[in-house]
């Protein structure tokens, strides 16, 4: 790849209104960014807003800010782009890292939970780490304070011939979060992997959290929970890496303790009991440490190559299928009559327009 298409990337998945499923619409339909940038204010205009793409000037900034940082970006299909995210509908289009890319090769681990935890779960979390860690897994979490800390550190203690672990953070590659944790960030940097979604200097904020957990389920042959409330993030991650089909495992703790019930609510919904590393390791590796999970290469456009390009008269007709209230993208697919991808052409121009948002299950909606 080119450094001037590295770059259009980049501005594409930056510009206004353009998410994910957009962008690899764009990518499969121009066949590059270099192509599709100057076509977005045309096919807004077909949705009827006028259109302008991320200023170059921002992201001559981003590149710079994330060579400072030494981190370096990786595309959806370049090599060293993890396969196990890869497996998972709509991967991030664009990562940003910084570290031991060898660590995407390892069998994954993720390790979750409260992030005011109690002092046995931080102490069982930081042994679990490192036993996966000695046993050839990466262990993966996000860099928040309690659990998360704690799988880092554990993971950390090993030797570096073994396994090691991945940080993914909420902000940019460059932003430490919380404070405190600047020493651990930067010694994950060094001796692991630290992996970002959001452009250099982004501060983390609540709504970056969820793409940050996805990013963790995808990445792992399985999730455990350590301890949890029923309402928390955690939980979150670990229904993702159900969906993705990735093993979901939660520790059991007592009742009286409102920071057990989400794991122990887990549990009852079908989540596997585990006390120990080799618990873990048995369900998602063999005793090698060779992942029994095995994820397939493919290209995550593939289903968004329009038949016939959605012309204005399209795009007004599809619009008006559409309400506030979300509907799955099958639906319209049958009431218009329309071919699946002129359908999602048509989408993509209300999307740039800023008319369209789209909801978790392949629902949309109008603003």
């Amino acid at each position: 790849m080119t450094d001037a298409e590295r770059f259009a990337r980049v501005r594409l998945l930056r510009s206004p209104n353009v998410g994910p499923v957009t962008y690899y619409h764009l990518l499969k339909r121009f066949g590059s960014a270099q192509a599709a940038l100057p076509a977005l204010p045309d096919l807004a205009a077909r949705g009827g807003a006028g259109y302008r793409a991320a200023p170059g000037e921002r992201i001559e900034a981003e590149f710079a800010a994330a060579a400072r940082a030494g981190a370096r970006y990786l595309f959806h299909d370049d090599p060293d782009y993890p396969l196990a995210l890869l497996a998972v509908d709509q991967p991030p289009p664009i990562l940003c890292v910084r570290g031991n890319l060898a660590l995407f090769d390892q069998p994954g681990a993720a390790i979750v939970g409260a992030r005011n935890a109690s002092a046995g779960a931080v102490r069982l979390a930081r042994d679990f780490a490192a036993g996966l860690a000695e046993r050839g897994f990466a262990v993966i979490s996000g860099l928040a304070r309690g659990i998360d800390a704690a799988a880092h550190t554990g993971a950390l203690g090993v030797r570096h011939d073994d396994g090691g672990t991945i940080a993914v953070i909420a902000g940019g590659i460059d932003v430490v979060y919380p404070p405190e944790h600047r020493e651990l960030q930067d010694r994950i940097a060094d001796e692991g992997l630290l992996v970002a979604q959001m452009p250099p200097g982004t501060e983390p904020q609540a709504r970056h959290f969820p793409s940050r957990n996805r990013i963790i389920a995808g990445l792992a042959a399985g999730t455990v929970v350590v301890e949890a409330a029923l309402k928390s993030g955690s939980l979150i991650t670990a229904r993702l890496a159900g969906e993705f089909g990735r093993e979901v495992m939660a520790v059991p703790g007592s009742p009286l303790d409102a920071r057990a019930h989400g794991c122990n609510q887990l549990i009852r919904d079908g989540a596997i009991l585990v006390q120990s590393a080799d618990d873990i390791a048995e369900l998602i590796g063999t005793f090698e440490g060779t992942a029994r999970s095995t994820f397939r290469e493919r290209d995550p456009t593939d289903y968004l190559a329009p038949e016939a390009e959605a012309d204005g008269d399209t795009v007004a007709s599809i619009a008006t299928l559409l309400g506030t209230a979300p509907v799955g993208v099958d639906e319209l697919i049958r009431q218009s009559g329309a071919a699946p991808g002129t359908v999602a052409d048509a989408l993509l121009d209300l999307e740039l327009a800023g008319r369209l948002v789209r909801h978790a299950g392949g629902r949309v909606s109008l603003m």
